[in-house]
């Protein structure tokens, strides 16, 4: 398998799917139809300056993004014309602006809280391409860099505006440089579900929210006010993020007792992903204070400790768990709280419970 992944985007297949059939959203539904048939296509460092106690100034050498963003020009050739680089001012372009802030706010995560300098760990720039199609409705990683399409304006919004949805893009580069879980079944919900965790996490950092003031939201910026729903994935209550005439409900199951078996969508990896971001929700809740402290500390662990690319959900349950209690065993044990709540690992004082079977 190639070391380079590409994600299919962030609004899965069977939404587009049902939007494509939609009669309330007819420019929409064409959009929806023409992104579902479209093709897809050096370290830096800063100084920063403070005053010591001695009133003396003090420079520090930290890593810096290398950030480009270029303009796809509304065709579905990349990268496109540059229009901005890392020590370039803002541009009136909107959109560029909103993904270059939104790949340093990645990167600013990534470094702060898990002392990983870009995606590779190595100071790998970060590109992305806006304008991506003509109303195109989704935003990918395709292994290289970051593409944006502009949405249909009927149902979908431009993507650059949602950090969550850039920030779990960009996750998907952390993956294929870890663990690369493969995307199919298990292992590619997990894929998506360790994206939208660092999504999450991305927008809580830039923010300051605790886990508690959290929405636990993913891409609640891109949906229009037509339709009825607040984002396209709760990670706290997976199926109730949205619920329209037109779009459906939100498929994703909250427990193993729900999982989904399906050919589509890779072996529903966006839809059984909500199990997993379920079980990191409760487990961040449970911590308190800042996910991506304990919380996302250990399901980055997990992720770089060696993990299988073909890991199962209970696989990665017990590499969180043995990263959590080199943390302490408070932290284990609220992981394993998580897990044993979305019935992915048994309950050990009940063993019998129908609720607690491991998943294969």
């Amino acid at each position: 398998m190639s070391s380079r992944t590409a994600s299919p985007g962030v609004v899965p297949s069977y939404l587009l799917a049902r939007l494509a059939e939609s009669g309330r959203f007819p420019h929409a539904a064409a959009a929806a139809r023409q992104t579902l048939t479209a093709g897809r296509p050096p370290f830096r460092a800063r100084i920063d300056l403070s005053i010591d106690e001695n009133g003396d100034l003090v420079a520090q050498l930290s890593d810096a993004p290398n950030r480009t963003i270029s303009d796809a020009g509304n065709t579905q050739k990349l990268p496109g014309i540059l229009v901005r680089s890392e020590d370039d001012p803002p541009v009136e372009d909107a959109a560029v602006n909103q993904a270059f802030d939104g790949l340093g706010t990645t990167f600013e995560l990534l470094l702060a809280a898990f002392s990983r300098n870009s995606l590779d760990d190595a100071g790998a720039p970060l590109d992305a391409s806006v304008h991506y199609g003509v109303d195109y409705d989704n935003a990918f990683w395709d292994g290289e860099r970051m593409v944006f399409g502009d949405g249909d304006g009927e149902v979908f919004t431009g993507f650059t505006a949602s950090t969550t949805v850039i920030g779990h893009e960009l996750a998907h580069g952390v993956v294929q440089h870890t663990a690369n879980l493969e995307y199919q079944g298990q292992p590619g919900a997990l894929n998506e579900s360790i994206a939208d965790v660092f999504g999450a996490l991305t927008e809580q950092h830039l923010l300051g929210q605790t886990a508690a003031q959290a929405t636990w939201l993913i891409g609640a910026e891109i949906f229009t006010d037509a339709v009825e729903g607040e984002a396209l994935r709760s990670m706290l209550h997976p199926g109730t993020a949205y619920d329209d005439d037109e779009l459906g409900k939100d498929p994703q199951p909250d427990h193993m007792s729900g999982f989904v078996r399906t050919t589509e969508d890779n072996g529903g990896v966006h839809i059984n992903s909500g199990i997993p971001n379920r079980a990191f929700a409760l487990f961040a809740r449970d911590l308190g204070g800042n996910a991506w402290e304990r919380a996302g500390l250990t399901w980055y662990r997990a992720l770089t400790g060696g993990l299988s690319s073909t890991a199962t959900f209970a696989q990665f349950a017990e590499a969180t768990i043995t990263a959590a209690s080199a943390i302490d065993d408070a932290t284990a044990a609220a992981a394993r709280r998580a897990w044993t709540t979305v019935g992915v690992l048994e309950d050990e004082r009940d063993p019998s419970s129908g609720r607690g079977a491991h998943a294969d």
